[in-house]
């Protein structure tokens, strides 16, 4: 706490001094990294849950909980007792329900629908009305709420855009590094986990504090409507690029999130003793993600 303190003290100073961004930009990681190195070293029990209707006896086992921004339990008797809170912000895509949507469809960036999510769009993460809303509306709007950070969804997408179209979403990957770079600037004492991003991780690593890995070892096919192991070889790839990563940038945390049914115990018990032995975090859920799926004992 006292050095994110003197972080934020000094960026202060910086921007009094008119002291240039890029300046700023080369000292805020090793400032961001430093403030967390310990936090990085504790084992943390956690959960994501998107809906409003678990009792507080079943949040208060966990020591950091990602909720949705906008549908969650109430947050002051989780901060009371010293919880981590994690606020949902999706910066790849839009979902039609949420109260900015049809703000940002006006604004001409929206690109087309997610097959997997319906009523979810792509979004042209170049814009800097998309930057501008993200920084100066929806982050503002998470944290007032009480979160003590945010949980970064969808990042993935504007990278595979690109990848995809060369040529048509020139640039998606190095917005993405700006936009979170960004966030950390503006935000320099929050708490911030990316989802994935695999891609931009050496590029944005020491501008975030955590990073989830999701569907690393299970995943859900929502064409067969059924949960599966993940193939060897890209189950490992993963675990590789993560403990690279995790080496290189000691300060981060790694947290997995693998989809199983919650029937077969046993099969949920070897997701978190594989996880665990790589040396992540690991939380076992179904995929609508809107309950609470206790580790078996």
């Amino acid at each position: 706490m006292k050095s994110n303190f003197l972080s934020l003290q000094l960026i202060r100073f910086m921007r009094r001094q008119h002291i240039g961004i890029f300046l700023l930009a080369l000292l805020l990681p090793f400032l961001t990294s430093y403030s967390d190195s310990s936090y990085a070293a504790e084992k943390t029990s956690w959960v994501v849950y998107y809906s409003d209707r678990a009792a507080l006896e079943e949040l208060i086992k966990y020591d950091l909980l990602v909720f949705d921004s906008e549908v969650h339990p109430p947050l002051d008797p989780l901060t009371d007792r010293d919880k981590i809170l994690l606020g949902y912000i999706s910066l790849g895509e839009v979902e039609d329900y949420r109260y900015y949507f049809n703000d940002v469809k006006s604004d001409g960036i929206l690109l087309q629908e997610n097959k997997n999510w319906k009523g979810s769009y792509f979004a042209d993460i170049r814009s800097r009305l998309w930057v501008s809303r993200v920084i100066e509306q929806m982050i503002p709007d998470i944290l007032r709420r009480g979160f003590d950070g945010l949980f970064i969804d969808t990042l993935d997408n504007p990278i595979y855009l690109e990848n995809e179209d060369p040529e048509k979403y020139r640039g998606m990957k190095d917005a993405a590094v700006r936009l979170v770079r960004s966030i950390r600037l503006h935000y320099p004492s929050i708490k911030i986990m990316i989802n994935r991003a695999y891609e931009i991780l050496p590029e944005v690593g020491l501008y975030i504090d955590m990073v989830l890995g999701e569907s690393m070892f299970t995943d859900y096919d929502f064409e067969k409507k059924s949960y599966y192991v993940v193939p060897i070889y890209r189950y490992q790839s993963q675990v590789n690029l993560l403990k690279d990563v995790k080496k290189r940038m000691p300060h981060l945390k790694i947290f997995t999130l693998d989809y199983w049914e919650t029937s077969d115990i046993s099969g949920i018990v070897r997701i978190y003793k594989e996880q665990r032995a790589n040396g992540f975090e690991p939380y076992v859920a179904t995929i609508e993600l809107d309950r609470i799926v206790s580790e078996p004992k």
